[in-house]
């Protein structure tokens, strides 16, 4: 009941539309009931007079009227096909909205779980079923009611044991289509999780062709994908076996109800009971009656469809975001960036802790360098600051107010991340760089991209700002899209920055030019960096050496190398592999 509560309100904006639809469905319904009745009347009233004049004067008229009625029931099939079918689109694309506005307040827990490729498949496939069973269910429903309802109480008044039989089996087909109904649920969702992982395995492979190709790799892709192509297959198969089963069963009673109306018939045609004009309007009625009798049974499968779709689309939007404002939560406005991580700890799904009572102090326009061992929980301390992850024990503050008493979106504009990998939307560079700031002015655009050491090379291009970048950024180079992302941040002009080994993945010339831009962008900012190259970090205010067992060291590039430890060792390391 709460699925259906919850589908029904989706049709609240549209409820004028949606009462409309019905209003011509059932007039609709009404003139197909007609016809039948007039046939009966000219059967039985009009063609047996001897008056030739009379009869061609009464056909004419009811002619007339089947005629204008016909005319109408035009505009009625035609407001149902279209402004029923917008209805539906519109349907689907509020629940596209809201399920896409939900995704977007999921914390990087929920993803870190789930398969892209996967909730696409909810947000466009299953959403497409939803759709059709929003415009074409409410109206077939009501109009096989009409349609079922008026012609029995009509076959009733022609013949009542005939239609008595007639109920009977009509509730033997609604009892096999509930029994087959529940059989198709089952395997319908077992369709919708089937090709969400054909989609999954799609989106993996495409996402991942340059490394595919150069593992040269096609075949185990094609492996792959057959496998799941290949499970899909076979619980489509099942699904139509039953679906064969289930109408050709329904089939088998609406021709088992034709023999039993002509065979019952005959006995009462001759005692005298049924005249045979009536039972050529019993047989037309009964076609009115099997054709609504029929859709309602075929509408199970697009219930079914449906509805094993709204409840996978319900499943996300009923996914509470496990980080999210408090009632109270305050705007975070001119914030100057003094951080301090107060015995902080940070466990994945209830897992041993990441992090264990970590306390750092971060003044304003201070640098501290993050540095240590891989799994050390260095990136996982940074997505704390934002919010990306929710802390499990200990506090994080920024000028002395808790993150959480902050409101999410006030507390990520005042915070600028360069990562290392970097991701470029599709589009041009300018999009790109407005990213950082969509209102932005191409005069701030262009002063980004110089402070970002990009501006001279987007003006080599031939259409400079507006060139297209590619999926990924595919066409510009690691340096490039790494000063892209640099400009974007610039743009933003967050008080606090967080840098996540930003220069790790570059060459020796690129990263030259990207530390210049760092350094340009760290002025005046509070600065978190994760550093993989000690040599980028020297001049930091204070550097933390993190490991799994906590911090183990800090202070400058100097306290740290006198001190001999960890650090130390990491960076005559580095500096051996660099000379040797």
């Amino acid at each position: 009941m709460e699925q259906i509560k919850k589908f029904i309100s989706y049709y609240k904006p549209y409820k004028d539309l949606f009462f409309a639809d019905l209003f011509c469905a059932l007039i609709l319904s009404g003139i197909d009931l007609v016809f039948p009745l007039a046939v009966r009347y000219l059967i039985n009233d009009v063609y047996i007079l001897k008056d030739s004049e009379k009869i061609i004067q009464t056909v004419t008229y009811i002619g007339i009227g089947l005629f204008i009625l016909y005319i109408i029931r035009y505009f009625c099939q035609y407001f149902i096909t279209s402004w029923g079918h917008i209805m539906g689109a519109r349907m689907e694309a509020d629940m596209r909205r809201d399920i896409f506005d939900h995704l977007q307040k999921l914390s990087f827990s929920y993803y870190d779980e789930h398969n892209t490729g996967k909730l696409m498949s909810r947000i466009i496939t299953d959403l497409f079923d939803i759709s059709e069973l929003a415009h074409h269910g409410p109206e077939d429903l009501f109009i096989s009611i009409i349609k079922i309802t008026g012609a029995f109480v009509i076959l009733l008044t022609i013949h009542t044991k005939i239609s008595l039989i007639l109920l009977f089996f009509t509730f033997v087909m609604l009892y096999f289509s509930y029994f087959y109904n529940k059989r198709m649920r089952k395997v319908f969702r077992k369709n919708r999780e089937k090709i969400a992982n054909v989609n999954a395995q799609i989106q993996d492979t495409l996402a991942g062709i340059r490394v595919v190709k150069s593992f040269a790799n096609e075949d185990l892709e094609n492996f792959k994908f057959s496998n799941g192509n290949v499970a899909f297959l076979e619980t489509k198969e099942n699904s139509y076996f039953i679906m064969g089963r289930f109408f050709s069963g329904n089939n088998f009673f609406q021709g088992l109800l034709y023999l039993c109306v002509i065979l019952s018939a005959g006995i009462f045609i001759t005692k005298g009971t049924l005249q045979t004009s009536d039972l050529i309007v019993y047989i037309l009625y009964i076609n009115i009656f099997l054709k609504p009798l029929e859709k309602l049974i075929n509408f199970t499968e697009q219930f079914q469809r449906g509805i094993t779709g709204f409840e996978r689309f319900l499943e996300i939007i009923q996914t509470k975001p496990d980080i999210e404002d408090k009632e109270d939560a305050q705007d975070f406005i001119n914030p100057k960036g003094n951080i301090l991580l107060d015995n902080v700890s940070f466990r994945y799904n209830e897992k041993h802790n990441i992090l264990k009572h970590i306390n750092i102090k971060i003044l304003v326009g201070k640098t501290v360098a993050l540095v240590g061992p891989s799994g050390g929980g260095k990136t996982t301390l940074c997505s704390l600051i934002p919010r990306f992850y929710e802390i499990n024990d200990g506090a994080i503050t920024i000028d002395g107010m808790d993150i959480r008493n902050i409101k999410l979106k006030t507390l990520r504009n005042n915070i600028g991340i360069v990562q290392q990998d970097v991701y470029i939307f599709s589009g041009t560079i300018k999009e790109n760089i407005a990213y950082g700031k969509p209102e932005g002015s191409d005069k701030e655009i262009i002063e980004s991209a110089k402070k970002a050491n990009i501006h001279d090379f987007i003006m080599t291009l031939e259409q400079g700002y507006d060139t297209y970048v590619g999926e990924r950024g595919v066409k510009l180079s690691g340096g490039q899209k790494q000063r892209l992302s640099i400009a974007r941040v610039f743009l933003k002009n967050p008080p606090i920055l967080i840098l996540d080994e930003a220069t790790s993945a570059l060459d020796n010339e690129s990263e030259r030019f990207i530390q210049k831009s760092l350094e340009e962008l760290s002025k005046n900012r509070t600065t978190l960096v994760i550093a993989h190259r000690l040599s980028t970090i020297k001049n930091a205010d204070e550097i933390i050496v993190l490991t799994d067992e906590g911090i183990q060291e800090k202070g400058t590039h100097h306290q740290l190398i006198e001190k001999n430890g960890i650090y130390a060792n990491l960076y005559n390391m580095q500096f051996d592999e660099k000379y040797t």
